[in-house]
């Protein structure tokens, strides 16, 4: 009897060790006087997002919502303190005058359980800043116009597939639509090679979309391992990982490079960009220029590029078929701008199409991919405003999704109301209140791709055909909490008619 009550004695010592070790640091917040919720041992302020039952934009838009009146409030993400930054003028100290304090995401990345995560997105400042000099030459508006046929013939492919979709005459599921697009956008002006997502069901590359993206027992367990529990992560974290991912792009990107410099092959895109650097090492003295390393760089366009662009337009797709005269003042833009160029769409007709841009840009505020925007402190700093200090390596947040939905920048903002971003409207708000690409030097090197490869999307369905709601639509709008980034559980399902068929049908009724 004695020896088991040593044993439980040593295993209660052992649980109260960890609680105390857990809660440790929950006193950070108080100390320095700032307001926030109070956190729960092991979780901090994310016990919902650890069992699923909210998603992190749904989670960062109620923490927001409670705190709005403060200029910035103390979170906890397990047992790490974080500081959330609502004031828009210490949002732009963070992000762009004192970014030099606040280079680095703060976001942990694992190189042994996670090959191909060592890109822009995750890479420290010292790294960070000489590869991204190198690569954004890529995404420059010159650059684009070179790269903009690519994105064009995968429109028409778009067109094509969705003509015979639409002649099946059942609903379709737009957020796998769009992601085949993206899929065959992303693989020609990245990858430099035909992935065939649209017209071949069983495209090796979608089928790597799916499994590195797609909700699954899998990825929810490596997502809550990786943020509550990482010394366990980085030991196990690799048997996680989605299967094949890693090993596929790496062979697809070297094997590429390699075959364009045995042949001498120039092409206007971001492989190109990579041979270069691989070519140069002496411009990027920081980074070892590894096969993984730099088919790390083009793997986080894949991830960045197909899933916030694809996700984007299905959710434009959701509003317009909400919103009939949205959608018929887009579509008559379009046929303007068609009847004076022509249907071949350029960089700067695209350019030109000003409703569109308000439109996208709408969807952007109304549905911000990523919910906040991390950093993290690189020195001591004391803000301004507030007096409040924090110490070098605390974590900082811009809660994007809690300020995009905030009445006192857009009145009533459940409703989609693209006229938000006219040119007046834009101008009497903050610019530190639209942040769906991040700001400062470390904003998404390719925003301006992303916007593109969208809106050329959006016109290829719209010009040519109605989306309206149906039987199968989920409204109002419900969060997939298992995503990594803000999805729509279930998809987006619209009843999908060809004008000419619509146009034939009224004829007949006449």
């Amino acid at each position: 009897m004695i020896e088991y009550f040593q044993i439980l004695c040593g295993i209660a010592i052992v649980f109260l060790s960890l609680y105390y070790y857990n809660i440790s640091t929950y006193d950070f917040w108080k100390i320095r006087k700032v307001p926030g919720p109070t956190p729960q041992a092991f979780f901090g302020n994310f016990k919902e997002i650890f069992y699923k039952q909210a998603s992190m934009s749904e989670h960062i838009k109620k923490l927001y919502d409670d705190y709005k009146n403060e200029p910035m409030f103390g979170i906890f993400e397990g047992r790490t303190p974080t500081l959330m930054v609502n004031d828009t003028n210490e949002i732009k100290n963070v992000l762009v005058r004192d970014f030099n304090v606040f280079a680095d995401r703060g976001i942990p990345y694992y190189k042994r359980v996670e090959p191909l995560s060592e890109h822009l997105f995750f890479l420290e400042s010292e790294r960070w800043k000489p590869v991204r000099a190198k690569l954004s030459p890529v995404f420059t508006s010159g650059k684009m116009k070179e790269m903009f046929p690519l994105i064009v013939d995968c429109a028409v492919k778009l067109e094509q597939y969705l003509d015979k979709l639409v002649n099946k005459g059942k609903p379709i599921e737009c957020r796998e639509l769009a992601a085949k697009f993206t899929t065959d956008v992303i693989g020609s002006c990245v990858f430099g090679i035909e992935t065939k997502a649209l017209s071949d069901e069983n495209s090796e590359f979608r089928e790597m979309g799916r499994r590195f993206f797609e909700p699954c027992i899998r990825t929810t367990v490596r997502t809550a391992i990786r943020q509550f529990l990482p010394g366990l992560y980085n030991i196990i974290g690799d048997y996680l990982q989605a299967v094949g991912v890693s090993d596929f792009f790496i062979k697809v990107v070297i094997d590429t490079m390699k075959y364009r410099k045995a042949h001498n092959i120039y092409r206007p895109d971001f492989i190109n960009a990579l041979i270069d650097l691989r070519d140069h090492p002496e411009k990027v003295p920081t980074a070892e220029l590894t096969d993984t390393f730099l088919t790390s760089q083009a793997f986080v366009f894949f991830v960045a590029g197909f899933e916030t662009s694809s996700t984007t337009i299905a959710h434009t797709l959701y509003e317009l078929a909400q919103n009939h005269d949205v959608q018929n003042k887009l579509r008559e833009e379009i046929v303007r701008s068609n009847a004076i160029h022509g249907k071949e769409l350029t960089y700067d007709i695209v350019k030109a199409m000003k409703y569109l841009d308000k439109v996208f840009k709408e969807t952007l505020r109304k549905y911000p991919i990523l919910p906040m925007i991390p950093r993290e402190a690189l020195a001591d700093y004391t803000f301004e405003s507030t007096k409040v200090s924090i110490p070098k390596g605390t974590k900082v947040w811009i809660p994007a999704s809690g300020i995009h939905a905030d009445p006192n920048f857009y009145p009533n903002p459940d409703k989609f109301d693209p006229e938000r971003f006219s040119e007046e409207a834009v101008a009497s708000r903050n610019p530190m209140s639209y942040l769906p690409f991040g700001d400062g030097p470390r904003i998404c090197i390719g925003a301006r791709f992303a916007y593109y490869q969208a809106k050329v999307g959006i016109i290829s369905i719209i010009r040519n055909y109605k989306v309206d709601v149906c039987e199968e639509s989920i409204i109002p709008y419900k969060h997939e909490p298992q995503a990594l980034l803000l999805s729509p559980e279930g998809g987006v399902t619209l009843k999908v008619t060809k004008l000419s068929q619509l146009n034939g049908h009224i004829q007949s009724a006449k």
